[in-house]
């Protein structure tokens, strides 16, 4: 699974940015959007830009479920296929090549577009109409920025490498959306603070959630194994992505049953959290939560929980209070006397870093690799991955 998520951050690296996600995947998000609201896309134009309305399962899924959700209108659109950085373009269909539209010369130099509207009859995905596009179906043109205007819904998959700037691009319109992106987005500036102020969210889940992403065949995998699904596709499993959304649901205001700090210690079924219980951070007046299930009910005071404890979020029983590995957000209550960073070899080195995240003192032997101590800590420091500030309201 790590393979595959370095296979990821080459791809992002390189702007290899054709992920193209999983039908189920699309059903399972948008499903939980209806069970909360059955009206919440009904009379609404929905837009899927940085699309490939040809080969996109998101196009298929609201094409498929026009009449059912109450679209008002579906606008799709797709990126030209020669600003795609892949020595093969994607294979044209039959949808396209057969059209009295189709144009050899325009199809790779311009973005298409893709719509279904309503009409006075039962409409379906064989009512889809599509031409190309005047420039070449960039987001950030004039020409679909004007389709964003004047939709009410952006759904997609952005590019990987211009997740932030698609994100901008859809908080400026002040849209309802819902986007997948890495779960290292959560830490971004453009991200942390406005979950933290609940302008959006994380959707239903994270993680293996979203089972995998659809790659074309001459998709550079950097070594890592994709396995092949019953259409023959080639299905990528990252395990490190999520939904970010301000469309609620109802996984967002359900409540979990926690034990208190007395039942965790004894009864967790985490070891660390009974060998180790809730140690206070050297750095900041918070409690070390290892694990989501295992906060404290009964504890009133700060929790440093990890960064996947956000798909649990209840905004009505939790406020967030800031983010641990980041002077941005919080500022600690103590500064370490004298602190040193160990390398493995035992030598001394830059330790400014526990100025700016949390840590907390163990009494036992320091971890492979380097460690920390200071003056004023008894044995040696654990900086934690990183950890969300959270208190009960």
């Amino acid at each position: 699974m790590a393979r595959n998520r370095a296979s990821l951050l080459k791809a992002k690296q390189s702007k290899q940015d054709e992920f193209y996600t999983q039908f189920i995947d699309i059903e399972k998000e948008m499903n939980a959007y209806l069970e909360y609201n059955p009206d919440v896309f009904r009379n609404k134009v929905i837009l899927l830009p940085c699309d490939d309305p040809d080969w996109s399962n998101f196009t298929k899924y609201f094409a498929q479920n026009f009449e059912r959700l109450g679209l008002k209108k579906l606008i799709s659109t797709s990126y030209a296929q020669d600003k795609k950085n892949y020595d093969k373009p994607l294979q044209l269909s039959l949808f396209e090549t057969q059209s009295p539209y189709f144009d050899e010369d325009k199809t790779n130099s311009r973005g298409k577009i893709f719509t279904l509207t309503r009409q006075n009859k039962q409409v379906d995905i064989n009512d889809l109409k599509w031409d190309y596009l005047e420039g070449d179906g960039d987001f950030r043109s004039e020409e679909v920025r004007k389709l964003r205007d004047n939709s009410d819904v952006v759904i997609t998959n952005p590019p990987f490498s211009l997740f932030r700037e698609f994100l901008e691009w859809v908080m400026e319109a002040k849209k309802s959306f819902a986007i997948i992106g890495s779960i290292n987005c959560i830490s971004y500036s453009e991200v942390f603070p406005r979950i933290k102020n609940n302008e959006f969210w994380l959707g239903t889940g994270m993680g293996r959630w979203i089972s995998g992403f659809i790659v074309p065949p001459d998709y550079d995998l950097y070594g890592t194994e994709a396995k092949v699904n019953s259409e023959g596709q080639r299905i990528v499993a990252t395990n490190n992505c999520l939904w970010l959304t301000n469309i609620d649901h109802g996984k967002r205001h359900e409540e979990i049953t926690l034990m208190t700090m007395a039942d965790n210690l004894k009864f967790s079924r985490h070891k660390k959290i009974k060998e180790q219980g809730y140690p206070k951070y050297a750095n900041y007046d918070a409690i070390e939560v290892a694990y989501s299930e295992a906060i404290p009910s009964d504890y009133d005071g700060i929790c440093g929980v990890p960064i996947t404890w956000l798909g649990k979020y209840n905004p009505d029983v939790y406020e967030i209070i800031g983010l641990g590995n980041g002077r941005d957000h919080f500022t600690p209550n103590l500064e370490f006397e004298n602190p040193k960073h160990y390398t493995q070899s035992g030598k001394i080195s830059n330790a400014g870093m526990l100025n700016r995240v949390l840590a907390y003192a163990v009494n036992d032997k320091p971890a492979k690799g380097a460690y920390y101590t200071a003056d004023n800590i008894e044995g040696f420091l654990i900086a934690p991955y990183a950890r969300i500030l959270i208190k009960k309201r």
